[in-house]
């Protein structure tokens, strides 16, 4: 067969294919700009509303890639692959990927939720995941706490997600809450005029809000009052620290008992 036969028998489907090849490359070609585009636009998005970086590069990525997975896809019915075939290999390939991934996948949308909402922030103290420490860092997967003791802690997000999480970083006052208590015999208005004296000497104690010290309880061996002053969240321990020291120190000056549970046993002689 000459090169003019050639030409004539395979010419029109050689250049209906080479059309074909041309389509789906433009396509892939637009598609890849479009994902470039919309994954921009979400990091800028996100940037702009002051979302985490580590959540705005991945949601960019993802977006890219799904975008352009997408595309790839009529992609290749247009040079007349067989795409169910291709999809449904996809889905069942993600539903064994997922099946083997199931606690990691977990772990990664409480990261997600976490990253997101941001119930605490690097560098806060919090309770969570049955641990308390400082936020070192937040991932995908993993929240990093130290300890007051400087032990590393890595839990799962997935943990930290199933219960509470306490901030105590997160407002800047706290209140100090303690329960002081003295013996029946003891002048009640005595001691509350001691612990008033003490939280108004004390310059980190706020004066507003005021603190409170009231009479709480009378309990089996003592009165117990209360004293509630409100402190900067960064002076809540060495206030607190100081004020249970002082209360011990005024108490036993003035002559005022801080009585230990006791129990009064009476003895009865028998008539036999």
């Amino acid at each position: 067969m000459d090169l003019q036969g050639f030409i004539e028998q395979y010419g029109p489907e050689a250049s209906a294919i080479g059309i074909r090849i041309a389509g789906a490359l433009a396509i892939v070609l637009i598609g890849y700009w479009l994902a470039k585009v919309f994954s921009g636009l979400l990091r800028k998005t996100l940037n702009n509303r002051g979302f985490d970086p580590t959540l705005t590069n991945f949601m960019s990525k993802l977006t890219f890639t799904l975008l352009l997975a997408v595309t790839i896809i009529p992609a290749l019915a247009h040079v007349g692959v067989q795409t169910a075939s291709v999809i449904a290999a996809l889905g069942a390939a993600g539903l064994a990927i997922g099946l083997a991934l199931q606690g990691s996948l977990s772990n990664f949308a409480a990261g997600v939720l976490l990253i997101a909402f941001r119930p605490c922030r690097v560098g806060d103290w919090i309770e969570g995941g049955g641990c308390s420490g400082t936020v070192e860092s937040i991932s995908l997967f993993s929240t990093t706490l130290l300890t007051g003791d400087y032990k590393r802690i890595m839990i799962p997000n997935a943990k930290m997600m199933s219960g509470a999480i306490t901030n105590y970083s997160v407002m800047p006052r706290r209140r100090i809450d303690l329960v002081v208590s003295i013996s029946y015999s003891a002048d009640m208005q005595k001691a509350k005029d001691i612990l008033q004296r003490l939280v108004d000497a004390d310059t980190r104690i706020m004066k507003d809000p005021a603190p409170t010290i009231k009479v709480n309880e009378m309990a089996q061996s003592s009165i117990d009052l209360i004293c509630r002053p409100w402190v900067a969240t960064g002076d809540y321990w060495p206030t607190r620290w100081q004020l249970v020291e002082d209360i011990k120190n005024s108490f036993d000056a003035e002559g005022i008992e801080i009585p230990f549970p006791q129990m009064d046993v009476h003895f009865h002689k028998s008539d036999g």
